[in-house]
């Protein structure tokens, strides 16, 4: 839900129920992001650096930081993401496809 539609002037929130296994490509936002994970576990790659965690659980990744995350559960899980920006899509870039999702076994 982009908020600049609700009459906010400053700020965007997405609200996600993702399913086992989805998440989205590897992107970047020209503004940091905040993820408050209720439930479930997520796998993520910000940058260089790869983690897991189980909610509730809250992740800040820095602006222009290519990262994508995967729900690595079995169940679908909670996401709420916030963003100092009220058009946050027009300030995302696709970096390329999700690499947790990239087949290892060949």
């Amino acid at each position: 839900m982009e908020v600049f539609k609700h009459g906010f002037t400053t700020s965007s929130v997405i609200i996600t129920e993702t399913q086992p296994g989805g998440g989205p490509p590897l992107h970047a936002q020209s503004t940091e992001e905040v993820h408050v994970l209720l439930d479930g576990r997520m796998r993520y790659v910000i940058g260089e650096q790869r983690f897991e965690a189980s909610g509730p659980y809250i992740v800040n990744i820095p602006a222009e930081t290519p990262h994508a995350f995967i729900n690595a559960g079995d169940v679908p899980l909670r996401l709420i993401c916030f963003f100092p920006n009220p058009e946050v899509l027009a300030a995302q870039w696709r970096v390329g496809p999700n690499p947790l999702l990239v087949d290892t076994t060949e």
